[in-house]
């Protein structure tokens, strides 16, 4: 698959685009709450090579800045604001493979540093990252620790963090929390649905994954989420439409069992 490059100044070319999605969703979903999701800087600069700016440096921020305004639409809809951030996790073994770990470290703080500036008008509260290590069937082998990662993904403005925590490669890492606080002003959203999987997880263990990390940072402070997306790839579907509408079932049963649990 060949994607394209950037080859002149970054700028937005439709600046509805993002008011029709929001709209669009809201007649949906009604008055029930939701979310919509949007692109890092840093994850469009990974699948889009840069052949214009100077630097990454000046690449990231120019993204950052024509992406400000899809996010603050999102944001002044109602809903709450995903921004996807596969760089800070897939990035490692993709984008700086070449890196040692403390050069990547530095290299995702540049990143955070240019979504900060683009988040800089959403308040904290209506927005979350999504922390990715790449949504697909493979070994994973040479994805990044979350514990070498998580204190520098703690300095993104968004209140809530989403990541991966179901798949095999992923699971055991509620671990990190036994030893890494975290900040007051954030709330955890682990993964407790498989993506990539036609299994269907049992509602138990939804419940005793979510109740994993409620007794280690606080009942208050989880949100059960997906490791990721059903539809990444547009075309593309690694789980059966039917079948993700059932672990999402089993996800929400699940969350309902650890309510009884620990409410």
């Amino acid at each position: 698959r060949r994607t394209p490059a950037c080859n002149g100044p970054i700028s937005v070319r439709d600046p509805q685009a993002a008011r029709r999605d929001a709209d669009n969703l809201k007649s949906a979903v009604g008055r029930q709450a939701g979310f919509l999701t949007a692109a890092s800087p840093g994850v469009i600069s990974l699948f889009f090579h840069n052949d214009h700016y100077p630097s990454h440096e000046a690449y990231l921020f120019a993204i950052a800045e024509a992406m400000r305004q899809e996010y603050e639409t999102i944001a002044a809809a109602g809903f709450v604001l995903q921004v996807d951030c596969p760089d800070l996790g897939m990035g490692r073994h993709i984008q700086f493979a070449d890196l040692g770990l403390e050069q990547f470290r530095k290299m995702a703080r540049l990143h955070i540093d240019a979504l900060n500036h683009a988040l800089a008008h959403v308040p904290p509260e209506q927005a979350r990252v999504h922390l990715c290590w790449g949504n697909y069937e493979g070994p994973h082998h040479h994805d990044v620790p979350l514990a070498d990662i998580i204190d520098v993904v703690f300095t993104a403005r968004p209140s809530g963090i989403s990541f991966e925590a179901s798949n095999p490669r992923h699971a055991h890492e509620w671990r990190v929390f036994e030893h890494v606080k975290l900040p007051d002003d954030k709330v955890l959203i682990p993964g407790v649905l498989d993506s990539t999987t036609n299994f269907i997880e049992h509602p138990d263990l939804v419940a005793e994954r979510i109740g994993r990390y409620a007794r280690l940072v606080g009942r208050e402070r989880v949100v059960a989420g997906t490791d990721c997306g059903f539809g990444t790839w547009v075309g593309q579907a690694a789980v059966v439409p039917d079948i993700v509408w059932a672990k999402l079932a089993s996800m929400a049963e699940g969350a309902r069992r650890a309510t009884k649990e620990f409410f």
